[in-house]
């Protein structure tokens, strides 16, 4: 063995603890900077030359860039994830109520007609259900 064996006790308590703040600054500072990118991207109220400028300020001069947005627009970064998420929300459960509720429309007599051929053609029902099934699609006493 050439090179030194660094052991536990070799690195101190308080260096271990300056690498984790340090660790979890960098963590936090690349959430703050994508968080600040996806607001600057998803917000109607600028222009694409203001999402151009602040995204540009951003990139060029990151620390500066975020910090100076936060202070200049952080307010309504809350209220803007908000309202997306209450949009995604609401839109979630109209999906989910146009669904569940199906077209709204009965089928009509002529579709349920065909439905009672194809039935009768691979042979599930006899001709006599056939035909007091097809009596009560036409009379409109019929399950629809």
């Amino acid at each position: 063995m050439t090179g030194m064996t660094y052991l536990a006790y070799d690195y101190p308590l308080l260096s271990a603890l300056l690498t984790m703040l340090v660790f979890f600054l960098w963590i936090m500072w690349f959430i703050l900077l994508f968080r600040v990118i996806g607001d600057i991207v998803r917000d109607d109220s600028l222009s694409g030359w203001g999402k151009t400028g602040w995204l540009v300020f951003t990139i060029v001069l990151p620390f500066l860039g975020v910090f100076v947005y936060v202070i200049a627009r952080g307010r309504n970064m809350g209220r803007r994830e908000l309202a997306q998420a209450r949009a995604q929300q609401e839109a979630l459960d109209s999906y989910i109520r146009e669904t569940a509720k199906g077209t709204g429309e009965p089928a009509s007599s002529v579709d349920e007609l065909a439905r009672l051929s194809e039935i009768k053609a691979r042979g599930d029902i006899s001709d006599d259900e056939f035909r007091r099934a097809k009596e009560l699609v036409l009379s409109g006493r019929g399950p629809h």
